[in-house]
């Protein structure tokens, strides 16, 4: 009887069986062997031919789950719907993992925790001088409705800010 496993899953195992044995070999190597394995199984069309399996013999979403360590949400999402919903949510999946961040990095002046880190001090700290007027902030609120707070230390100018708030210390 052949192997139920994928040639790539089948090779993947073989490999870190074959560095069980080897009492010579590279921590490195089993850890990338392991992670290569573990790779394999997730996407080796077996486990999806598994559990659409135990659908058919009558097997609930709750017993796939603990079978498989996730949650029964989880596991619908996963395996759940015909092969073409199923590499749609995995398609849109890949989509959002590499997307840029949705941080812009173009905005004006200092994040706070850039503010922080330059001063050395905490975020609350860069708060607590905001109110107290030592340093000017304002909220940036883009076109989508995300909002970022920005700090203007002394020196940096905020284009949209009154001129008369560049950052100075009142006198």
């Amino acid at each position: 009887m052949g192997s139920f496993l994928a040639p790539t899953t089948a090779a993947a195992l073989e490999r870190v069986l074959t560095l069980q044995t080897d009492t010579a070999g590279s921590p490195l190597d089993r850890l990338r062997a392991i992670r290569l394995l573990q790779t394999a199984l997730e996407q080796d069309p077996a486990t999806l031919a598994a559990v659409r399996g135990a659908l058919a013999a009558d097997v609930s979403w709750d017993q796939i789950a603990d079978a498989t360590g996730l949650k029964p949400p989880a596991a619908k999402w996963r395996w759940g719907g015909t092969d073409d919903e199923i590499s749609a949510r995995f398609e849109a999946g890949r989509k959002r993992s590499v997307r840029p961040s949705s941080v812009p990095t173009d905005l004006p002046g200092l994040s706070v925790a850039e503010a922080a880190a330059e001063r050395g001090v905490s975020a609350q700290a860069i708060y607590l001088q905001v109110r107290r007027g030592t340093l000017v902030s304002r909220t940036v609120t883009l076109p989508d409705g995300r909002k970022y707070k920005r700090v203007f230390p002394a020196g940096t100018t905020d284009p949209d800010s009154n001129p008369d708030l560049n950052g100075d210390v009142p006198q």
